[in-house]
């Protein structure tokens, strides 16, 4: 165990490090840097007064002198300030962060609480059952999820008047209001894919000669779902789990936008549409890293879930 985690640890240092030098190139190709902006809305800073802030910053440097000593001072734990919210790029995505997983793992536990059930009674029962729950499923994954949102926000807070549009609400209470509606649409936008990913594990579980013998000594239908079926279901959907951490870390930024929650989606692309370079890419490290420790813990759930699956 412990050299299988040093092996995955050294993996995911060497993909950060490739991240973040492939990011910071990127960056800085951009077109226009943080001095162009400050220039745009100065009209009295000059031409020299753009070179001096230049050399200052070190953006007059080559980008890769200028990434290997961004690189030095981040392994001291320094990640330089937002320019977009004049506070240190760590303390802002710390916030970002807590905002996120308020929104994404109610999501989370609601799609499974939605799929899991569903693909199961779809596998089990067969017949109109079963075409009808996979027809919902793919409803599910063929709505854009800006349109789901306009949508509840246009039924529930327009016309019916029982929920907020959006904000981030003042207190627990006020807190969770404001989250039904984007709970809502980031869990029915990602519940048709675990519920097709339950239906075909599952169906191809219940044809398997233990299952058979189960049920042919009588075992309930709900015994034999939760003892036999599930448990061996699960790793799919374990594995499907860790891939789609990393998305709904960053990727609620549309949800984010329309229901005005300042998260990790929200705070990146704004800070990538104002060329807020030290923002930017700290999120896009923070969000590969959840990707990697998503997946880390999908393998390992699959070695204590079977242990024919080893390690290596």
């Amino acid at each position: 165990m412990l050299r299988y985690l040093t092996q995955r640890l050294l993996e995911s240092v060497a993909v950060l490090f490739l991240v973040s030098a492939g990011t910071y190139v990127l960056l800085g190709l951009m077109p226009g840097d943080p001095i162009d902006l400050m220039i745009s809305g100065n009209p009295e800073l000059t031409i020299e007064d753009a070179q001096r802030l230049r050399a200052v910053y070190g953006l007059d440097q080559p980008i890769l002198d200028r990434y290997f000593g961004w690189l030095g001072q981040a392994l001291r734990g320094e990640f330089g300030y937002s320019r977009h919210f004049s506070q240190p790029a760590v303390s802002v995505l710390g916030d970002a962060v807590w905002v996120t997983l308020s929104v994404a793992a109610p999501a989370l536990l609601l799609a499974f609480a939605i799929a899991i059930p569903l693909g199961l009674l779809a596998a089990l029962r067969g017949g109109w059952l079963n075409r009808g729950i996979n027809l919902a499923a793919l409803i599910s994954l063929s709505l854009p999820t800006f349109w789901l949102a306009i949508v509840l926000i246009y039924l529930f807070a327009v016309e019916l008047r029982w929920l907020p549009a959006g904000g981030m609400g003042e207190g627990l209470a006020g807190r969770l209001e404001h989250l039904i509606l984007p709970v809502s649409v980031l869990s029915l936008s990602i519940a048709g894919v675990f519920l097709r990913f339950t239906r075909a594990a599952a169906a191809e579980i219940l044809g398997q000669d233990y299952v058979r013998t189960a049920k042919a000594k009588g075992v309930a239908s709900v015994g034999l779902m939760l003892r036999h079926v599930l448990p061996n279901a699960a790793l799919p959907l374990i594995t499907l789990t860790g891939l789609q951490l990393g998305a709904l870390f960053s990727g609620t930024v549309i949800v984010e936008i329309l229901f005005r929650q300042l998260g990790m989606g929200r705070v990146l692309y704004d800070a990538v549409l104002g060329n807020d370079f030290n923002l930017a890419l700290v999120a896009l490290l923070l969000t590969t890293a959840a990707t990697l420790l998503g997946n880390l813990l999908a393998d390992l759930s699959h070695a204590w879930l079977d242990p024919r699956i080893g390690l290596r």
